[in-house]
């Protein structure tokens, strides 16, 4: 029987499977750091000896279930840098989680954060500056994507020039290069031979 899952930084994508919450004996579970999306699943109301989830740093949306609040052994919550909204649930264990249960949810709002909710319970002025994760997500992805360019367009320019040298016919200092190698590799051979 399960009692930890650390599932953590492993390019996870997709929705959280519902059938997580099955796992009634587990206590720890932690999905950060992946590229998960979705909802938080309504099911975790069934893990009822949960005592740490960690759904930080993915990409999950909507809000947080208020089923989660009859889950009364969850003493330590990470659900910042997703894309959540709306009003954060209060009552029970959920008095005791801090801000940073949830920064990096421009969207969340109330108790314990100072942004307040509207009727409707969507932040009444959300910041319009992304996160500094978003930020950095978006970085990153330009950064590869111009180095996978870059070799790209290098391995292409450098066969494009091998192909014209050699389709000229044979170039002189390659050949001179390796007719030199084996000249040198003949007359090693000739000296061992002598020695013998």
């Amino acid at each position: 029987m399960f009692r930890a899952t650390d599932l953590s930084s492993n390019r996870f994508c997709g929705e959280i499977p519902k059938v997580l919450g099955n796992f009634k004996s587990l206590k720890v579970l932690n999905l950060s750091h992946n590229s998960l999306t979705g909802n938080i699943p309504v099911s975790f109301d069934n893990m009822t000896a949960l005592e740490s989830l960690d759904l930080s740093f993915n990409k999950l949306e909507g809000r947080i279930p208020k089923q989660l609040l009859s889950v009364t052994t969850l003493a330590l919550l990470n659900l910042s840098y997703n894309r959540l909204w709306g009003r954060i649930p209060r009552g029970n264990q959920f008095n005791t989680f801090e801000n940073d249960s949830y920064i990096g949810n421009i969207h969340l709002c109330g108790e314990p954060l100072t942004v307040t909710c509207s009727n409707d319970a969507v932040p009444k002025a959300p910041p319009s500056a992304s996160t500094d994760h978003e930020e950095d997500e978006t970085t990153s992805w330009f950064d590869w994507k111009m180095a996978k360019m870059g070799y790209a367009f290098g391995l292409v320019i450098g066969l494009s020039i091998g192909y014209m040298v050699f389709s000229a016919g044979k170039p002189q200092w390659f050949a001179r290069m390796v007719e030199g190698d084996h000249q040198q590799m003949k007359a090693r051979r000739a000296k061992r031979r002598q020695r013998r």
